[in-house]
C-alpha cells in the first residue's frame, strides 16, 4: 500500500486513483471503525470506485499502518487525515466515516471545512464513549494485551455486529476474514487505539458549526453507538439527513453493503451535483479477495 508521512509518522493508505476516463472524478476518503481497516469499506469501494476516486486511511496501528509511541487520540487522527487529503491533493473530498472514523470526520468538517465536499457519519457519536462502554473497551484491552484478540472474539463479536448479521450462514466468510486480519495487529497498538476511542473528547460543541451536506446513519440494532447518538448529530448539524437500517448492528458496511452503498451513490451524488446513478448490483458476501485492494 501507498504511505505518506504525517508529522514523521508513517500513514498507509487505499488509493483506486480516478475512474478510467474520468480525470477530474471526485474523491471519496473513507475512515474506518475500531478494530478494523479500511478493508471494511470494500463493498462500497468496489461499487463507487467506478465514479469516484476511492481513497481508505489506515489509522495508527491498524490495518497496514504500523505502530506509533503515540498519537492514537482523535485530534492526531484528525491531523493525520489532514496530512493525507493535503499530501494527494484531493480537497474537498467526500468523507466516509464509520464509528472512530466518524470521530475524526466531525472533527475534520468542524475544524477544516475546505477540505471537506459532504459528511458521510455511519454509527458513530459527537459525546464522549459511555460510562459502561468506556469501562468495557478498557478490561478488553487491557486482556488482549495480556492473552492476545483471539480469545475476545465472542465477546466483541456482539458489539461489532448485529443479531441478524451473526445469525446468517452467509455472514461466515465476513467474519472469518475480519478475524484473521485483527489477528495480524499488534496487542500494545490495539490498545493503544482502544484507549483513544474510550478516552475521547466531545465534540458535540464543535458540530453545530458544520456546514457540509451531511447522512447520519445508524444501525437498528447498534448497541455501541445507538440511535439515540446518531439522532444527536443529526439534530446539532444544520439540515443533516439521518437513515436507520433494518437488521443492521455497528458495522454496516459489512452487514447490509447494498443498502449502505446504494444511500452513498444516491447522497454523493447529489452533493456532488451528478445525475443520482441506478442502485448498485447486488455485492457478493463474504471477502471477494484475499487482498487489501477491492
Amino acid at each position: 500500500m501507498p504511505t505518506i508521512k504525517s508529522s514523521g509518522t508513517t500513514i498507509s493508505y487505499l488509493d483506486t486513483g480516478a475512474p478510467a476516463g474520468r480525470p477530474e472524478a471526485q474523491t471519496i476518503l473513507f475512515g474506518h471503525g475500531l478494530l478494523f481497516s479500511g478493508w471494511v469499506f470494500h463493498p462500497q469501494i468496489a461499487a463507487l470506485r467506478r465514479r469516484y476516486r476511492c481513497v481508505a486511511i489506515d489509522w495508527r496501528g491498524q490495518g497496514d499502518t504500523p505502530a506509533t509511541p503515540g498519537g492514537y487520540d482523535m485530534d492526531t487522527l484528525t491531523d493525520d487525515a489532514v496530512a493525507l487529503i493535503r499530501a494527494l491533493g484531493v480537497a474537498p473530498v467526500h468523507w466516509v466515516g464509520l464509528s472512530m472514523g466518524g470521530f475524526v470526520g466531525q472533527r475534520l468538517a468542524a475544524r477544516h471545512g475546505e477540505l471537506v465536499r459532504s459528511l458521510t457519519l455511519l454509527d458513530t457519536s459527537a459525546g464522549p464513549e459511555r460510562r459502561w462502554l468506556a469501562g468495557k473497551s478498557k478490561m478488553l484491552a487491557l486482556a488482549q494485551l495480556l492473552v492476545g484478540i483471539r480469545p475476545l472474539l465472542g465477546t466483541l463479536r456482539p458489539l461489532l455486529f448485529g443479531p441478524a448479521f451473526l445469525a446468517d450462514p452467509a455472514g461466515k466468510a465476513t467474519l472469518d476474514a475480519w478475524a484473521a486480519r485483527l489477528q495480524r495487529s499488534g496487542r500494545t497498538a490495539l490498545r493503544k487505539a482502544t484507549l483513544g476511542v474510550a478516552n475521547r473528547a466531545p465534540v458535540d460543541t464543535e458540530i453545530t458549526g458544520i456546514t457540509v451536506p451531511t447522512l447520519v446513519v445508524v444501525g437498528a440494532d447498534d448497541e455501541a453507538t445507538p440511535l439515540t447518538e446518531a439522532q444527536r448529530i443529526a439534530e446539532l448539524v444544520d439540515g443533516a439527513r439521518l437513515e436507520v437500517v433494518a437488521d443492521c448492528g455497528h458495522t454496516s458496511p459489512l452487514e447490509q453493503p447494498e443498502v449502505i452503498t446504494n444511500l452513498l451513490a444516491e447522497f454523493l451524488a447529489a452533493s456532488a451535483g451528478h445525475a443520482v446513478p441506478p442502485p448498485a448490483e447486488p455485492l457478493p458476501k463474504g471477502e471477494p479477495s484475499a487482498d487489501h485492494t477491492p
